[in-house]
């Protein structure tokens, strides 16, 4: 019987800067899973933490995963160099229902670290681009540099993506938006009946998107949460990531808006 609490050790293939607090780690090994779950990642004596993989779901060789220095486990994850080894388990969890995705257009609205399960849904919708209506990704950052993965945002304008960028904090040189990421509907062109919203980011910019969205016409169960935290076992077991009557770990992370929308959990940045 398999040991879902095993880890197995993944090596370093490459390692990123994305901005000064934000690191990509290229991981050689093919991972099979759905835009939106998660792997929990960790170093033995320091522990784990989830991470949405930002690479795409078809990829054979390698996984990225996007990690912020904060907290304990990823400031050790900032520490480490090419060629060293983490541990990985999973993926676990609900991803984003592709199916029902499929004849409509797509919102996506990101800020700040929440970007990597967006990147992979992306990567996902240009493999498959004639199932899918029009496109488009909100995402906001505090700076310039604080907005991850730049360089594949000309890839993903050829491929028919609208790529919608803002800041709070703009610097000498920057063309694009300033203001909050939910200043951007306006910018926006779809028919909400024949539409879905996913979003990825801090609490309180999903509970603020969903004052936007519902006055468009979107319904809470077009509106689609990821929230990757407050998890530790990654499968049901330890009770820590309880959020109302769910489990993020295994009824998520991927929830429709009407699942999470009382529970201050997805509310706390």
């Amino acid at each position: 019987m398999k040991n879902l609490y095993q880890p197995q050790s993944v090596k370093i293939e490459k390692i990123e800067a994305l901005s000064p607090s934000v690191r990509l780690l290229r991981l050689k090994k093919r991972l099979n899973f759905v835009p939106g779950q998660f792997v929990l990642a960790g170093l033995w004596g320091y522990g784990e933490a989830p991470f949405g993989p930002a690479s795409s779901p078809y990829q054979k060789q390698y996984f990225d995963l996007i990690i912020r220095k904060g907290g304990t486990i990823s400031s050790a994850f900032h520490s480490l160099k090419k060629g060293d080894e983490i541990t990985i388990r999973g993926p676990y969890g609900n991803g984003f229902p592709l199916d029902f995705f499929k004849g409509k257009d797509v919102v996506m609205v990101s800020g700040g670290c929440g970007i990597p399960p967006i990147a992979s849904l992306i990567e996902y919708f240009i493999k498959n681009r004639k199932n899918f209506g029009r496109l488009y990704l909100a995402y906001g950052a505090i700076t310039p540099d604080d907005i991850l993965i730049k360089n594949r945002v000309s890839r993903w304008q050829k491929f028919g993506v609208e790529v919608i960028l803002t800041v709070d904090n703009p610097t000498p040189g920057w063309l694009g938006h300033t203001g909050f990421v939910t200043e951007l509907m306006g910018e926006i062109k779809v028919n909400p009946l024949d539409a879905v919203a996913v979003m990825c980011g801090p609490g309180p910019m999903a509970a603020a998107m969903e004052k936007k969205l519902k006055p468009l016409g979107f319904t809470d169960r077009r509106i689609f949460v990821s929230d990757e935290r407050k998890m530790h076992c990654g499968i049901g077991k330890c009770q820590h990531c309880t959020t109302g009557d769910k489990y993020v770990c295994l009824d998520g992370p991927v929830f429709t808006y009407d699942q999470i929308d009382k529970n201050l959990h997805i509310r706390a940045a």
